[in-house]
């Protein structure tokens, strides 16, 4: 038997959902399931290039019922490499990269599932390896 999916995964779902995707097309249809809300968070995020190799940042958001922002969103870790205008940088980018993909689209249904949770979006990219 299957459990249902929990907030934590639901978390981790979302995190892992801004490591892929392309652009996001205007006319898809809203998200209806964890699944296709990471699908669209994905293709809407997946394109951006954010900051210094090495740089990491987590913003906690909750969201409405609609899909729109519910407060202010909030950094709750950064690992922040390069100068001090390279790291400003990334956290102004990172800030309006999540901004562009809201509100969410998606269903009521899913809207009152989702509505005041807390969700962590993970943004970065890995550092270079260094060859031996």
């Amino acid at each position: 038997m299957r459990s249902a999916m929990t907030p934590a995964r639901a978390m981790f779902a979302l995190v892992a959902a801004f490591a892929c995707g392309a652009a996001l097309a205007q006319d898809t249809a809203p998200a209806n399931t964890l699944v296709e809300l990471q699908h669209q968070l994905g293709t809407c995020m997946g394109d951006k290039s954010f900051g210094p190799a090495g740089s990491r940042l987590t913003i906690m958001l909750m969201v409405k019922r609609d899909g729109s922002i519910f407060g202010q969103p909030r950094i709750t870790f950064s690992h922040l490499e390069g100068d001090k205008e390279a790291r400003q940088r990334f956290i102004d980018d990172a800030e309006r990269a999540v901004d562009a993909c809201l509100p969410l689209r998606i269903t009521p249904s899913l809207g009152s599932a989702i509505a005041g949770r807390q969700f962590f979006i993970t943004l970065g990219r890995p550092k270079a390896e260094q060859k031996v």
